[in-house]
């Protein structure tokens, strides 16, 4: 009877499959029929506007329509392929991942396990192994399937069929540390180092700082060496972000989005920062040596242009299409710098505002690029006489050049503010307007009291006022104070997330990656006497050590390392969050979307 029992119920069961497997082959056929004819596809194909550019914006602020015809051209259909295979790379990583977690969870079951049949002398890992192993985790072969058919038709269409190179896309090789990196990091930082002793030896011996030729020097070449040392020393404090950021696991790449495989580790950047101190130790080296000597003394015009050949060096390299020199990072780089300029025409995403955030902290070496147009453009730099000053053009400039990167980070807030409808952003650019004003005054006082110093400075001539100076003093002085306290409130609360009073870590925040909590207390107040610092311009601190030039190079350097702490706990802060504000996955855009139901909306 048993059998006959069993025997029934597998008939039924086999019937029931067998009117199943009608059903669905009866709906496929359906859905076969249904589905439309290969050139009607198209009439359900709407392209995805996911490259924001100049004209989409200005398309969008006009509330002209954004569906466009699809038009069928190499360009566009080169677009099209370059956005599907992204799409199925970052699918097919993501695919890989599922698996390694997918095993990792059945070998975390196992020592699990075995720990315990350990612990209890008992003999259970074996049973529950099995029930481990015949689950839809341990037994499910629906992933690997699905691997190799995204290996397959990749393969195929993204290929040409040749395995090799659609594997070596599908699963880029981890890049591996070079010893030639190290050694040339090594070798260059020995340069610099023995370059600095040699430079400050010739300084002492030649007693330079006594020389009538020395107020000269400081008014007109060490404002052009010195923007070399803003870039290395910028350089050098974001090499020392990446080494803690991999010390402390910090997915960087993830956050600005580099490509993988291309982003720059802590030496390779120091190697560039150490390469750039060289050639300008070198200038300044050969400068000085130069002009001492009788025979080399009749070039001076050729030893006055040497700053100028390393700058247009450097921004040759920088814009040079071909694969040497981090290409990739260089291209990055000059793609986020042109988006900062250009704001608010493209979409803010984090390395554009990352990157406006740094120019703010470079006002100085920007002024110094406007000094060198000046001082080769109109000063007579042949006999070493900068006449800069003497054009009000020049000095109307440096209000641009200053405002220009607090404004560019105020039209992104805008932009931000009005897409995600946050009025944080409305409130982040408050905090640059501030700056704006800020410097303006700042910069009117110090022309301003060169006004009153030296009358054949013709800046703002109607303004030799004592009163006004006064005036304009005060408001330079109340303006700084309210943006740097506004600036400071923003950096501890929203950019680092710190002083959260209800946090289990009092006065910081829930998570921490660094496990000693006076690191973030000793930062927020080197953040606030850094951030007070550049006060003194208008305070007037007078160091009878150091020349004018040399104070604002100082204050200069604060604010860069200022900013290069600011960049670790901002990016930490980006990291821990990423999952709390949905960001820890990559959204990747799809050139099209395909719609079936459109008819039956309208």
């Amino acid at each position: 009877m048993e059998a006959i029992q069993e025997g029934s119920f597998s008939r039924d069961d086999e019937d029931e499959d067998h009117g199943s497997a009608d059903v669905k082959t009866s709906s496929l056929n359906q859905m076969r029929g249904a589905r439309p004819a290969p050139i009607e596809v198209l009439d359900h194909i709407k392209i995805n506007n996911t490259k924001a550019t100049p004209r989409s914006t200005i398309k969008g602020v006009l509330n002209s329509s954004s569906q466009n015809e699809i038009k069928f051209n190499r360009h566009n259909l080169n677009e099209v392929e370059e956005k599907l295979k992204f799409a199925f790379v970052e699918f097919y990583q993501k695919l890989r991942l599922l698996k390694s977690y997918s095993f990792l969870n059945v070998l975390a079951f196992s020592k699990i396990l075995k720990k315990y049949d350990k612990i209890t002398s008992r003999h259970a890992s074996k049973s529950y192994m099995n029930m481990v192993d015949n689950s839809y985790l341990g037994s499910s072969d629906e992933l690997v399937k699905l691997i190799h058919r995204v290996e397959a038709t990749f393969i195929k269409h993204f290929a040409n069929g040749n395995r090799r190179k659609g594997m070596n896309i599908l699963r880029p090789q981890m890049k591996r540390e070079r010893h030639r990196v190290t050694f040339s990091t090594g070798f260059t930082a020995g340069c610099v180092f023995s370059l600095i002793v040699a430079l400050v030896t010739i300084i002492r011996t030649r007693k330079t700082s006594s020389n009538e030729s020395y107020e000269d020097y400081m008014n007109t070449l060490f404002p052009l060496y010195s923007l070399f040392g803003f870039i290395v020393l910028h350089i050098t404090m974001y090499a020392i972000d990446i080494y803690y950021w991999k010390h402390y696991r910090v997915n960087y790449a993830f956050i600005f989005g580099y490509k993988q495989g291309t982003e720059l580790g802590y030496r390779q950047v120091l190697l560039l920062a150490f390469t750039i101190g060289t050639f300008a130790l070198l200038c300044v080296l050969g400068n000085l040596d130069m002009q001492v000597h009788s025979k080399t003394l009749d070039y001076q015009g050729f030893t006055e242009l040497l700053p100028f050949f390393l700058l247009v060096a450097l921004f040759v390299v920088l814009i040079l299409p071909f694969h040497f020199l981090y290409r990739s990072s260089r291209f990055f780089f000059l793609t986020c710098l042109f988006h900062c300029l250009a704001a608010p025409l493209y979409k803010v995403t984090l390395p554009d505002y990352f990157l406006g955030d740094q120019l703010t902290s470079q006002v100085q070496a920007l002024r110094s690029i406007n000094f060198y147009i000046c001082y080769y453009g109109w000063g007579d730099f042949t006999k070493r006489k900068s006449t800069c000053e003497e054009f009000n053009i020049y000095n109307y400039s440096l209000y641009i050049v200053a405002v220009i990167p607090y404004l560019s980070r105020l039209l992104q807030c805008m932009r931000r503010m009005i897409e995600e409808k946050s009025l944080d952003q409305g409130y982040n650019g408050v905090k640059y307007f501030l700056t704006i004003i800020a410097v303006c005054l700042r910069t009117a006082y110090v022309f301003e009291g060169k006004n009153l110093v030296d009358p054949k400075v013709k800046i703002n001539p109607i303004l030799k006022n004592p009163t006004l100076h006064f005036k304009l003093r005060v408001l330079a002085g109340a303006f700084s104070v309210l943006a740097a306290v506004f600036c400071t409130y923003w950096d501890f609360v929203h950019d680092w997330g710190l002083l959260n009073k209800n946090s289990k870590n009092r006065w910081l925040r829930d998570k921490l990656l660094i496990p000693q909590k006076k690191v973030y207390f000793i930062a927020m107040i080197l953040n606030v006497v850094l951030r007070f610092a550049w006060l003194q311009t208008v305070l007037n601190f007078e160091f009878k050590f150091l020349h004018k030039q040399t104070t604002l190079a100082v204050m200069a350097c604060l604010e860069i390392i200022r900013r290069g702490m600011w960049n670790f706990f901002r990016v930490e802060n980006e990291h821990l969050n990423n999952v709390g504000k949905f960001r820890a996955f990559k959204s990747v855009p799809l050139p099209f979307n395909y719609d079936e139901d459109d008819e039956k909306d309208d």
